[in-house]
This record gives C-alpha cells, structure tokens and sequence, in this order.
C-alpha cells in the first residue's frame, strides 16, 4: 500500500524542491506536529536552501503546513476511492479503508499522528488552519458519501454512514496510537455494523 502521507518522486529522478519541502513537512509534522518541527529541521530533511521555503511558500512554514495538509488529504481522498470504487456494498468499502489505514499505521510506526490533525490542529491558533481542517475533512466525508450513495444508500443515510465512519476513524486512530496496536483501526468497521444492529 501506499504511503499516504509522504509523497516520493518518479523514480529515477530527484524530486523538485517544492516536492521536496512538502515530502519533509508532512513527514515530520505527521511525526512531531506543526509546533515541534523547526525551520532548520525542515530544510535538513528536503535538502532546501531557506531561499527556496520562502519562494514556494511565502508566508514561510504555516504556507508549506496548509500545502502538506492539502497533499496528504489528496492522498487519502486517492485511497477512499480505490477502497469504495470495487467494493459490493458500503460495509465492505470501510473495511477495506480500515485494513488500508492499519497498514499504514504499522508502516509509520504506530505513533504517527494523523497527517492533517497533526499539522493543523497543533498549528498557529488561526482562521485559515481551522478552515483549511474543516474543508480538508468535508471533502473526506463527500467523497465517502457519495460512494455509500452510488452504493445504494439514500442520500441522508450516506452522509451520516461517511460522518459516523470519520468520527470512528478519527478516534480510532487515536486510541491505536496509545495502544500502539493496528488492531483497533482494523476493527472499526464492526463498530459501524454494531451501531446498525443497535
């Protein structure tokens, strides 16, 4: 599986600085948080001249962290989509995101954070981070919504099954962080099916 939240250049080519910056930002910001990753610690891990943050990213380090939030949800929305695309039902399209995510998870390390919460939620208290979190996460609902819609669901129905599977993934991945423990990602699919049945 791919790794959703560290982009890596076509092989064989070294991969432009921009690239570069975001690779290294949503690496360590998913690792350490937006407020524990420093300036020189960034630059270091793209191999960048402090020139070229500031030519890409003109307001510096909150510009590169809303480019790698935006880069590391594009990923996710890529692996929503190859889970609900094949699926038969929406049962089968959320376990195949959990078994996706808890392979990542184990990739990471099992205490990386979440690529986008951990870059903007630890970030500056501002508009613009809170925002870009808020449209980050609604693009992960619709995409899943309109899945459970051509699913079968009705409509309503689709947009509270993609709300109700973020707030469990959400969650869950937190509590598969203190447990260090895939298992629970894995798992939460039978959590949406409970809730069904209850």
């Amino acid at each position: 599986m791919t790794d959703v939240t560290t982009a890596s250049p076509p092989p064989g080519s070294p991969a432009p600085t921009r690239e570069r910056l975001i690779r290294a930002a949503a690496s360590l910001f998913r690792e350490k948080g937006y407020a524990g990753t420093g300036l020189a610690e960034l630059l270091a891990a793209a191999e960048a001249p402090k020139g070229s943050l500031y030519h890409h990213f003109p307001n510096g380090k909150s510009d590169l962290a809303l480019a790698a939030a935006t880069w590391a949800s594009d990923q996710m929305l890529a692996l929503i989509d190859a889970a609900f695309g094949p699926a038969p039902d929406f049962p089968a399209g959320a376990k195949t995101v959990c078994y996706k995510l808890a392979k990542l998870f184990d990739k990471q390390g099992r205490w990386s954070g979440c690529p986008v919460s951990a870059t903007l939620f630890a970030g500056p208290e501002n508009d613009a981070f809170r925002q870009h979190a808020a449209d980050l996460f609604e693009g992960w609902i619709a995409a899943t919504a309109r899945h459970a819609h051509s699913l079968g669901l009705p409509r309503a129905e689709a947009r509270a099954a993609a709300e109700n599977f973020y707030i469990l993934l959400q969650g869950g991945w937190q509590l598969a962080r203190v447990r260090r423990d895939s298992d629970v990602i894995r798992g939460l699919h039978t959590q949406m099916q409970m809730q069904k049945t209850d």
